[in-house]
């Protein structure tokens, strides 16, 4: 008997040690459910899911609660092979103040029109949606979104704005648009959640869980997903800066390199000196590079035909496309997709 009173005092003192930590061991004041599905990113889940623990620690209330959902399996892996045991289903319709979709490492593949239709049935019952890194395209899937702004992983961009031109799709960290959450992913997930908590309950509140995390530069929502153009190639001289800009942001319809140096205010002859000098190429050749490297996310995210994707990034042919995409990786773009 003493041996049993000690298991349940250890039990019980376990329970303590962990509300101490901020976990919610009743009632909270906000229940927030992750649907994971698998192939989920782990970092922006985590990255979500930690400020809800440190703001319960920090105000010494129980503000938020959470439960993992799947779609019918006790364990759902994630994109790094772990698995996670799950609390539930996203077909259970328990009453959720906020629903987080943690969207698959290939979202244009998702195809469980249950869970799709379960999402719009918590959203019909007044649940606010939101989802983490490529999550945004099961919301688009779902019908959710509508005519409301959202992001998604910079990676999936491409493909997504294919999938679904009638949305407003931004390349920003995080967007809230009348009730509806979305974030890039990765650690802009924390950055999200730090705003969510400021909203709920005060930047004081929202200050500490940053500190906690050592996130001494918290990010608003407009600031970049990628790092700048600098960091990326290591070229200062802001003319290259800027027709690199102009030629990430017109793939469709490519920009000739007198335009391009017009736009930028210097000559073409100078515009190929210094694209040779800082990168060793002409700006013909970049330029055809940036919008290969975006053919082959699209032919990895969609099931766009080879000249689809072709005129999408700014090819006549579908045969020249596929010559130099040849080039460019060393097998052509069926076998890039075949590969995938």
């Amino acid at each position: 008997m003493a041996s049993s009173d000690n298991h349940n005092d250890s039990e019980q003192d376990a329970k303590l040690d962990l509300h101490r930590y901020g976990v919610v061991r009743g009632a909270a004041e906000q229940k927030i459910g992750f649907y994971l599905t698998d192939t989920f990113a782990m970092l922006p889940f985590v990255s979500a899911l930690e400020p809800l623990r440190a703001a319960n620690r920090f105000s010494g209330r129980d503000l938020y609660d959470w439960v993992l959902l799947g779609s019918g399996t006790e364990q759902v892996r994630a994109n790094n092979a772990m698995q996670i045991s799950v609390d539930g289903s996203i077909h259970d319709m328990s009453k959720l103040n906020r629903l987080i979709v943690c969207g698959p490492h290939e979202p244009h593949r998702f195809d469980d029109t249950k869970a799709l239709r379960a999402l719009r049935q918590h959203a019909s019952r007044g649940t606010l949606i939101g989802s983490l890194d490529s999550g945004s395209y099961l919301l688009a899937q779902a019908d959710l979104i509508k005519r409301r702004r959202c992001t998604i992983h910079w990676e999936n961009l491409p493909g997504f704005r294919e999938a679904f031109p009638q949305l407003t799709v931004s390349s920003e960290l995080f967007e809230v648009d009348d009730g509806l959450f979305t974030c890039a992913g990765g650690t802009a997930a924390l950055d999200m959640m730090l705003a969510i908590v400021r909203e709920d309950h005060g930047n004081a509140l929202a200050t500490q869980v940053a500190d906690l995390f050592i996130a001494t530069d918290t990010r608003d929502s407009s600031a970049p997903q990628r790092r700048s153009i600098v960091e990326r190639t290591g070229v200062y001289h802001p003319g290259v800066v800027s027709c690199i800009e102009l030629m990430e942001s017109n793939l469709e319809q490519p920009i000739s390199t007198a335009e391009l140096a017009s736009m930028v205010g210097i000559s073409s002859r100078q515009l190929e000196r210094l694209f040779r000098a800082h990168l060793r190429t002409t700006p013909t050749l970049y330029y055809q590079r940036v919008r290969l490297r975006v053919g082959h996310e699209l032919l990895r995210q969609t099931a766009m035909s080879v000249l689809e994707i072709a005129a999408a990034v700014g090819f006549t042919s579908a045969d020249y496309f596929s010559r130099r995409f040849r080039v460019q990786f060393g097998y052509s773009p069926t076998e890039a997709r075949k590969r995938n």
